[in-house]
C-alpha cells in the first residue's frame, strides 16, 4: 500500500516522490520481475544470454589487448550501463502490462516514445563509465605509483594481503560506490520512463533523484540486492545472469511504475485541495 505525503500546494518537489513505502518494496519488484521473466521466458532468457556474451567478449577483449589493468573497473561499471542495456527488458514489460505482444524482436528495436532522449543518457552513462575507469587507473598510481600492472592474479594478492593493497581496495570502492549511486539515481526510474512518456531526458533524471533520494531508504535496499545479485553473477563466470539480469530488469520497470502510480496519487490530492 502506497501512502503519499499529504499534498498542499506549496510542498517541495521533492514531496510529490515522497510515497511512503516500506523498506520490503523492491521485494515486491523483484518477485513482479522473475513473474515478467518467466512469461514468455525465452525472449527474456536469450536477452539475458546476449547480455552474457557480449560480457565475456569484452572481457576477454580487454585481456587480449593486454588492458586488465582496467578490468575490475570495468565490471563494476557493469552496474553503470546497466539501465540503460535493459531497456527491451522494459519493453516486454510494458507489453505485458498492456496486453500486446511479446517477441525478441519487439525488445531488440524498442520503439521508445522518447528514444533520442534514451540516448542520450545512454551516452552520459558512457561518459560516467569512462570518467570512473580513469579515476581508477588514477586510484592505482596513487597508491603504486608508475609501476607497471602485474597481472590480475598478482595485483588481487596484492590488494588483499598488504597495507597497501588494502587502502587501495577501501578508497577505490568507496569511489566506485560514488560513481555506481550517482548512476543509479539518474537511470533507475529514468529510461523506463523515457520508454513510456515523451519527456527530455533532463525532467526523468531530475525526476529518478528526487525519487530516490525522497525514498531513499528503499533505493539503498533496492541497489544492495542488485549488487548483492551481480556479485552472484560474477561468481558463476557471468552465467547467473541469463537469469538475474532480466529479473532485475523487468523489476526495475515495476520500481519506474510504483514512481509513476504515487505521483498520480499526489496530483490527485493536489487537485482536490
Amino acid at each position: 500500500m502506497i501512502e503519499t505525503a499529504q499534498a498542499t500546494p506549496d510542498a517541495p518537489m521533492t514531496r510529490r516522490h515522497q510515497l511512503g513505502l516500506p523498506l520490503s518494496t523492491p521485494f515486491n519488484w523483484l518477485s513482479a520481475g522473475f513473474a515478467d521473466t518467466f512469461r514468455y521466458p525465452l525472449s527474456s532468457l536469450a536477452y539475458g544470454l546476449v547480455v552474457v556474451v557480449i560480457s565475456g567478449l569484452l572481457v576477454g577483449g580487454l585481456l587480449e589487448l593486454g588492458l586488465d589493468y582496467i578490468l575490475f573497473p570495468a565490471l563494476s561499471g557493469f552496474m553503470v550501463m546497466g539501465p540503460a542495456i535493459a531497456v527491451g527488458l522494459y519493453e516486454k514489460s510494458r507489453r505485458l502490462e498492456n496486453g500486446e505482444p511479446v517477441s525478441l524482436s519487439a525488445m531488440v528495436f524498442v520503439r521508445a516514445k522518447s528514444l533520442g532522449q534514451i540516448l542520450f543518457v545512454g551516452v552520459i552513462m558512457m561518459l560516467l563509465l569512462i570518467l570512473w575507469l580513469r579515476a581508477a587507473v588514477l586510484l592505482y598510481a596513487l597508491f603504486f605509483g608508475m609501476l607497471p600492472f602485474p597481472g590480475i592474479h598478482e595485483i588481487a594478492i596484492t590488494i588483499l594481503t598488504t597495507p597497501r593493497g588494502w587502502g587501495l581496495l577501501s578508497i577505490g570502492t568507496l569511489t566506485g560506490g560514488l560513481f555506481a549511486a550517482f548512476a543509479f539515481a539518474i537511470s533507475a526510474y529514468s529510461i523506463p520512463m523515457l520508454l513510456n512518456e515523451r519527456i527530455d531526458a533532463f525532467t526523468a533524471m531530475g525526476t529518478s533523484i528526487a525519487f530516490s533520494w525522497a525514498n531513499r531508504g528503499v533505493a539503498i535496499v533496492w541497489g544492495a540486492i542488485i549488487l548483492v545479485l551481480f556479485l552472484f553473477s560474477l561468481a558463476t563466470g557471468f552465467l547467473g545472469l541469463i537469469v538475474i539480469f532480466p529479473v532485475i530488469g523487468h523489476a526495475t520497470w515495476h520500481a519506474y511504475r510504483t514512481m509513476t502510480q504515487g505521483k498520480r496519487m499526489y496530483d490527485v490530492q493536489a487537485e482536490t485541495t
